[in-house]
This record gives C-alpha cells, structure tokens and sequence, in this order.
C-alpha cells in the first residue's frame, strides 16, 4: 500500500527536496530538481499548494492523478490543484534548464481577481486526463512569463511586486486556457473518477439553495448524490486521496470561507449562513482549527 505525503508550504516543500531556503514564503519556481535517493514509487504526494510544471528531461515517461496515468513526455504541461494526488514511476531528477515548475499557496491569489477566477480554468480538475503538449512557440511563450515571475520574487520586494507575480501567473493559465482548448478541442474526457464526481457535487452543492436551505452535507447525503453509503464513499476516497469525505467537506469550506472573508464585507455571521451552518460559533470553531486564526483574525491579517 502506498504511503501519503503532503506537502502544506512552500518552506516545507524546500525542506522535503534539500532546496536552500525560499525567497518567497507563497510562491518558489524550480528549475532543477536536486538528485535524491529517496524512492518516489511507492508514494503518493498531496500538497496545499498549486502546481503548473513543464517537463524537461525527467527520468520516467508517466505518474499517476487521480486514476488516470498521464503520457508525461518532455515539452508537456501539467497542472495540479491543492488536495490532488500524484504519484511518480521515478525519481524527480530533471536535467538544468530544460524545464520548470511552479508551487504557489492559495493565500498568494486570494485577494485578486485570479482568487475568484482560478476555479473556472478545467485544466487543474481530475477529470483532464492528459498533459498538455506544448509547440517550441508555446514553450517559449511560457518560459517568458516564468522569468518574469522569478525576476519579481527575488529582487527587493515594493508595492508593484505581488501584483506583479499574479499578473504574470495569471496570464499563465490563460495561455494555458488557449492551448488546451486547441489540444482537445475534438477529445472527449475518460470517466470520471470518485473524486471528480464528488469535487463537482460539492462545487453544485454549495452553489445552490440547498446550502442555506438543508445545511452543509452530510456524509450520507453525499453518498446518496453518488449512488452508494456515505461510508462506502468516504472509504473510497480515503483509499483515491488519502482524505475521507468529511476532509474534502470542510476543506471545501474553509476555502469558501477565505475567499468570502476576502473579497466581501458579508459579516462573519451571514458569511457562516451562507456556508450552511446554523450556529456562527460552529463556524468560527472550525475555521480557526483549520488556519489557527478566527475569521475575523483572518480577515485582519490578510
């Protein structure tokens, strides 16, 4: 059985691969990956970060999302949203200057308009089962868009810097938007897996009436949604994600919750309401043991 690894920053992330010390403490591009010994085949990565990688000349031709097996051959682009699960046929050993990736945390888009937006690009979902190959023009496009980003993160930060950094990322996914859709303009998606039918049963869900009107969604009720128990799903998921049903519930929650506590006046009351919940001190509680802050520390420091 594969053993689950999760990676909640971007400071942990340099730890984890031997990697000097972060410039940026939300956002880090990586050219090269630092050769290890550590065995990646019997892993399964998670992390609370974003990932957009290019491959260059990495040892392995595939890894694992979700359970489609992805032809990951060099010039391709992947994208990986937090709580999603990889894993590797090799170890991460990526020739210099043939390739990129970059790990950026939730909370460095939040207050702008790629916070409220970055759902709409598809590529980051499960149910995209293939890399997207990129033309020597494409590449080059991107590469670009990278250096700048990486200029900005490591000279000396002023009041330009981090609108700077999201403008270039964000223009990124754009790209990327485009040449998707001219990659699988005539293709058709393979099955869904589990936690794509829960990810867009959840996305339903609290999108519509029956939040406010029947509360946050039991275990059960999703079960039911997907034709099977609550904790046959909950089982499943554990087993796809290594997170059950209820840690895809409330961390669905809680990132509602950042980006109405960021991006609306709504007080932490109505804001709770919204999100399904009867009493605003259920909410407080699980939000502050989620981030370690209130929602109104929250909202204060961000």
């Amino acid at each position: 059985m594969s053993d689950f690894i999760n990676i909640s920053s971007i400071s942990q992330l340099h730890q984890m691969f031997g990697l000097a010390k972060p410039v940026h403490p939300l956002i880090a591009i990586i050219r090269k990956w630092p050769k290890t010994d550590f065995n990646f085949s019997n892993i399964k990565l998670t992390s609370d970060l974003y990932l957009i990688s290019m491959k260059g000349k990495l040892n392995g031709n595939s890894f694992q999302y979700g359970k489609n097996t992805y032809d990951f051959e060099e010039g391709t682009l992947v994208s990986i949203a937090p709580n999603q699960v990889v894993s590797f046929d090799s170890s991460l050993d990526e020739s210099a200057g043939t390739g990129w990736s970059i790990f950026f945390h939730p909370d460095l888009i939040l207050k702008s308009e790629l916070g409220r937006t970055i759902n709409h690009y598809n590529f980051f979902n499960y149910d995209i089962n293939e890399a997207l190959h990129l033309s020597e023009k494409e590449k080059i496009s991107l590469v670009e868009l990278v250096d700048k980003i990486e200029v900005e993160i490591h000279q000396n930060t002023d009041k330009y810097s981090q609108d700077l950094i999201v403008q270039n990322l964000e223009t990124i996914l754009k790209y990327s938007n485009r040449y998707y859709d001219r990659q699988f303009y005539t293709r058709t998606n393979l099955n869904k897996d589990f936690a794509t039918k829960f990810e867009a049963f959840l996305k339903m869900y609290f999108s519509s009436n029956e939040i406010v009107t029947k509360g946050i969604p039991t275990i059960k009720q999703c079960g039911e949604a997907l034709n099977m128990s609550g904790s046959y799903l909950s089982d499943l998921l554990k087993l796809e994600t290594g997170k059950s049903a209820k840690d895809h519930i409330h961390s669905f929650l809680i990132n509602k919750a950042k980006n109405s506590l960021l991006n609306s006046q709504d007080s932490v009351g109505q804001i709770a309401f919204n999100l399904g919940f009867q009493y605003p001190q259920h909410f407080s509680k699980l939000f502050k043991s989620k981030t370690g802050n209130t929602p109104s520390e929250y909202r204060t420091l961000n």
